[in-house]
C-alpha cells in the first residue's frame, strides 16, 4: 500500500522552497560581505602607494631631482600594469604621464578618491587625487594615482556566478532528496505494523513516528502512542510495585524465618516459644500493614476516586484524629494547636487516614516539649491543610521526593519499626483521589507538610 504521490510532491516542493529561501538568504549575505570587502581593496592599495610616494614627491622642487621622480614612477608603473600615475602642474617640466585634457579636467576636481572612466577601459579606475604646494622652482601640482578595478569587478562577477550556480545545484538536490525522503517516509501501514510489533515489554518506551505521515495516519499514530503511554505507565507502576514489595517484605520475612529457625534448633521452654510467637506476630502485623498500604496505593494508581463524599468540618476531623492519637502525643510529650476551619467535600475515612499519617510524621520528628501547628485555610477555590512542626531542616534535593513510596531522607532508617516509608505516599494518593495535591516546605528548622483540596 502506498500513499498518493501528490503528498510526496507537496513535501518535495516544500523542501525546495525552504532550500531556495535558505540559499537566497545565506548567498545574499555572503555576497554583500564579499562585495564590501572587494570594494575596500582598491582604496587600501591606493593609500599604501600614496604613503610610500608622498614624501618623495613633496620633498624635491628642482628639475634635476624631478627626473629621478619620473624614473621611479615609470619603474613602478612597469612593475604593476594596473597602476598609473599622473602629475599635473603649470610647468611641463614638473608633469608626468602625458596628461590629456580629460586628465587635466579630472585633476581640477575635488581631492580624494574618485572614479575615472577612460574610453579605452571597460571598468572605471579608482583614482586618488592629492595636491602638493609649490617648492623651490616647482609650481603647485596635482598628483594622481589610479588603479584598474577590472580584476576586482571580475572577481565579484565570478563570485556571483558561483553563488548562483551553487544555489541552483543545492535547490535541485534538496528537491530530489526531499522527494526521495518523502516517498520513504510515506511508506505506510506495514512499517507502522512492524514498529508496533516490536513494542513489547519491557521495551515500551518506543513510539510510532509522527512525521512525515498523512493526516489520517497521524491521527491513528497519535491515538496509538497515547495508548502506549498509558500502557507504559501501568507497566512501570507494576514493576515499581513488585520491586517495592519485594524490598519491604524481605526484612520482616527474614526476621520471621530466622527467629523460627533459632527456636527450632533445640528444645525451648513454653515461655521462650511464647516470646518467639509474640515477636513473629509483630512482624506479621507489619507485613499486613505493608500489604494493605500497597494494595491501597495500587488502587489509587489505577485512578480510583473518592466517591463517598460528605461536607465536613476539617477542624472537627483534626480534633477526632487528635483524640485517636492522644496516647502517642502524650508519650512524645508534644502538643498540637489547630488554627482555622473550612468545610470540604471529603471521604471521611480516607481523610482521617491522611491526617493520621501527617500528624504521626510530625510527632515522630518533633522534640519533646514542642508544639505542632495545624492550620486550615480557604484560599479561593482551594482549601489548604498544613501540619507544621519544628525539626531538623530538610535539604532542598529531598523535598520533591518525600511523597514517593519508600523514600526516606535518612537511608539508614530503612525498614525501621512501623515506619515503612508509605505514610506520605498514602497522603498524596488520598489528596489525588479528592482532586487535590500535596506540598512540603522546610525553612529555618520549621517543616510543613500538607494537602490542598478543592473548595
Amino acid at each position: 500500500m502506498t500513499l498518493p504521490d501528490s503528498i510526496a510532491l507537496r513535501l518535495s516542493g516544500m523542501f525546495t522552497l525552504v532550500a531556495a529561501l535558505v540559499f537566497l538568504l545565506i548567498g545574499g549575505a555572503l555576497y554583500q560581505q564579499v562585495e564590501k570587502g572587494l570594494g575596500l581593496l582598491p582604496e587600501a592599495e591606493l593609500d599604501a602607494r600614496y604613503s610610500v610616494l608622498e614624501s618623495t614627491v613633496g620633498r624635491y622642487g628642482t628639475p634635476e631631482h624631478w627626473v629621478k621622480i619620473n624614473n621611479k614612477l615609470r619603474l613602478l608603473g612597469e612593475e604593476d600594469k594596473r597602476i598609473r600615475f599622473w602629475i599635473v602642474s603649470g610647468d611641463p617640466r614638473f608633469e608626468y604621464g602625458n596628461p590629456d585634457p580629460q586628465i587635466r579636467a579630472f585633476a581640477e576636481g575635488s581631492l580624494g578618491k574618485r572614479d575615472l572612466k577612460l574610453a579605452a577601459q571597460q571598468y572605471p579606475m579608482k583614482v586618488l587625487v592629492s595636491q602638493f604646494p609649490a617648492k623651490d622652482q616647482r609650481p603647485p601640482l596635482r598628483f594622481m594615482i589610479g588603479i584598474d578595478t577590472q580584476t576586482f569587478y571580475q572577481t565579484q562577477h565570478h563570485l556571483l556566478v558561483a553563488l548562483v550556480s551553487l544555489a541552483i545545484v543545492g535547490v535541485v538536490l534538496a528537491s530530489l532528496l526531499g522527494y526521495w525522503v518523502a516517498r520513504i517516509g510515506l511508506k505506510p501501514l506495514i512499517k507502522l505494523s512492524d514498529e508496533a510489533r516490536r513494542l513489547t515489554p519491557p521495551r515500551l518506551s518506543g513510539r510510532l513516528q509522527m512525521s512525515p505521515l498523512a493526516p489520517e495516519l497521524s491521527q491513528f499514530v497519535r491515538s496509538f502512542n497515547a495508548t502506549l503511554d498509558r500502557v507504559e505507565q501501568a507497566y512501570s507502576r507494576l514493576e515499581s510495585f513488585n520491586a517495592d514489595v519485594a524490598h519491604e517484605l524481605r526484612s520482616p520475612l527474614t526476621n520471621l524465618i530466622g527467629q523460627t529457625q533459632v527456636a527450632l534448633t533445640r528444645g525451648r521452654s513454653a515461655e521462650h516459644y511464647f516470646e518467639v510467637l509474640q515477636s513473629n506476630l509483630e512482624e506479621l502485623e507489619r507485613l499486613r500493614s505493608i500489604i494493605n498500604d500497597m494494595l491501597f496505593l495500587a488502587s489509587a494508581d489505577q485512578g480510583s476516586k473518592a466517591t463517598k463524599l460528605t461536607s465536613t468540618s476539617l477542624a472537627g476531623e483534626v480534633a477526632t484524629t487528635l483524640d485517636y492519637l492522644d496516647f502517642i502525643l502524650e508519650d512524645a510529650q508534644v502538643q498540637v494547636r489547630v488554627d482555622g476551619d473550612a468545610q470540604a467535600n471529603i471521604e471521611i475515612a480516607h481523610l482521617r487516614r491522611a491526617l493520621i499519617n501527617l500528624l504521626s510524621n510530625a510527632v515522630r520528628h518533633t522534640a519533646p516539649g514542642q508544639v505542632i501547628n495545624v492550620r486550615i485555610e480557604a484560599l479561593g477555590d482551594q482549601i489548604t491543610l498544613a501540619v507544621t512542626n519544628p525539626g531538623d531542616p530538610i535539604a532542598d534535593e529531598h523535598l520533591p521526593r518525600l511523597f514517593e513510596r519508600f523514600y526516606r531522607v535518612d537511608a539508614s532508617r530503612s525498614n525501621s519499626g512501623a515506619n515503612h516509608g508509605l505514610g506520605l505516599a498514602i497522603v498524596k494518593a488520598i489528596a489525588l483521589m479528592h482532586g487535590g495535591d500535596v506540598f512540603v516546605r522546610s525553612d529555618r528548622g520549621v517543616n510543613t507538610f500538607g494537602i490542598r483540596l478543592p473548595a
